[in-house]
């Protein structure tokens, strides 16, 4: 019968919005960031037909949990339940996607956000997997970069975030924060992602910024018309910039000593 007692049992632990299997114990892991101030997650976990199940669910509606989602209550850790049934059909979580959002401004757009990754494997499938000390704790770390940049007539300054996976002895690789366990490890568990800020910021891309002391100046390019305004050579002819915190005379980012004159 497809719909065994452990289904069962498992779609009510999923209607109260616990973790719980058919031998009592958890079925369920927690995330816990530790982020940067004024950093924060939301977190998308994504479901996929349990092992050995032929099932589909159809047009693979509500085959995702949402935390910290837009419109949910935020809160500071988020409780994955690793099997619910949908449309009758047994599912086991694959994936975790974790959004990791910097704020650096007052107004609703001053954000950036990049991407971690926990994944979920049967454990025949997994020869590297993350490990758990004695007391059911797990982590794994990342450095976020702030890349700047320039936007509009008045050359605001924008930030976007750029995340990278760190190893054990703290290097920066290639890759976003990610690492995987098997789906056995995880009941009852706890997951932790340490991110961490670079230092310094950095320009968004190339011959845009020329760094002096104090930081960097944006070249003119064209005029203010020119929204890439490369360099192309020029490093002598410079604009102001507007600051998120509305300083629009700026010369030197992030070092502008202007006075405060917020543009209406």
């Amino acid at each position: 019968m497809k719909h065994t007692i452990q289904h069962l049992i498992l779609t009510s632990c999923l209607a109260l919005n616990v973790g719980c299997a058919a031998t009592g114990k958890s079925d369920s892991f927690t995330f816990t960031p530790d982020f940067p101030l004024s950093f924060k997650f939301s977190v998308l976990a994504t479901y996929v037909p349990a092992k050995g199940e032929t099932c589909t669910v159809p047009g693979g509606k509500n085959t995702q949990l949402g935390f910290n989602m837009e419109g949910q209550e935020y809160k500071p850790a988020a409780d994955i339940v690793l099997h619910r049934t949908v449309s009758g059909c047994p599912l086991a979580l694959h994936l975790v996607e974790i959004k990791v959002t910097g704020i650096y401004g007052e107004d609703w757009g001053d954000r950036s956000s990049d991407t971690a990754w926990i994944a979920v494997r049967n454990e025949a499938l997994v020869q590297s997997k993350g490990t758990f000390n004695a007391a059911g704790k797990s982590a794994f770390s990342g450095q976020c970069q702030w890349l700047f940049r320039t936007v509009g007539k008045l050359r605001r300054i924008v930030k976007i975030l750029e995340c990278k996976n760190t190893d054990a002895q703290g290097n920066v690789t290639k890759a976003h924060p990610f690492t995987v366990f098997t789906r056995d490890q995880l009941p009852g568990k706890t997951v932790r992602l340490t991110i961490k800020l670079a230092d310094e910021e950095k320009p968004g891309w190339g011959d845009t910024w020329v760094q002096v002391p104090g930081g960097w100046k944006r070249c003119m390019g064209k005029g203010f018309e020119d929204q890439h305004a490369y360099c192309n050579g020029n490093y002598t002819d410079f604009s102001t910039f507007r600051m998120p915190d509305g300083r629009d005379t700026c010369t030197i980012y992030p070092g502008c000593t202007e006075n405060k004159e917020v543009t209406p």
